[in-house]
């Protein structure tokens, strides 16, 4: 990590702590409204901005989602699953799309070669493009990536990759 992150204090941390109770319930709106009652210039905390992700994803307010993954990008470039989230709420976003959205793996993967989750990404995208061989290498990648971890009953749920269903028993 660049820099160690400074926990949030009470009464910001027990407002935080509501807001991912609330996310746990289902309650989004709820969610949002504890994280309304932290201090203004704690809002930008990493925690405070990966809970509010959270709540921009279940309100399906992509363009909302991306500016926060787009935050957390930039502050805690090392954490892989920051650009996952960017690429995710950028595919989703008006105005977004597959192919904006793999720009955004294909960076992350030169970062985070050894990350599973972001070649199976690439292979969704890339799947979803028509680009079937591409799709097939990174999924193979993804498989290796994940070691003892079987991604393949992933793989077989997700309708990304639906036209490699009969492929992926074969690796």
């Amino acid at each position: 990590m660049v820099g160690e992150i400074k926990p949030l204090e009470p009464p910001d941390s027990f407002h935080l702590r509501a807001g991912v109770g609330w996310l746990e319930l289902g309650n989004h709106l709820e969610a949002n409204e504890e994280l309304e009652q932290i201090t203004p210039k704690m809002r930008a905390h990493p925690t405070v901005l990966v809970v509010r992700y959270e709540i921009y994803s279940k309100a399906k307010k992509w363009d909302g989602a991306a500016e926060i993954a787009s935050a957390l990008v930039k502050l805690l470039p090392e954490r892989p699953e920051f650009w996952i989230s960017l690429a995710y709420s950028t595919r989703r976003k008006p105005g977004g799309g597959i192919p904006q959205a793999k720009e955004v793996l294909t960076e992350a993967r030169v970062k985070f070669p050894k990350e599973y989750m972001i070649a199976y990404n690439l292979a969704c995208y890339e799947c979803q493009l028509g680009n079937r061989k591409q799709a097939m290498q990174h999924l193979e990648e993804a498989i290796d990536l994940a070691g003892k971890k079987d991604i393949r009953q992933m793989a077989f749920d997700d309708p990304d990759l639906e036209t490699l269903w009969a492929d992926i028993s074969e690796i």
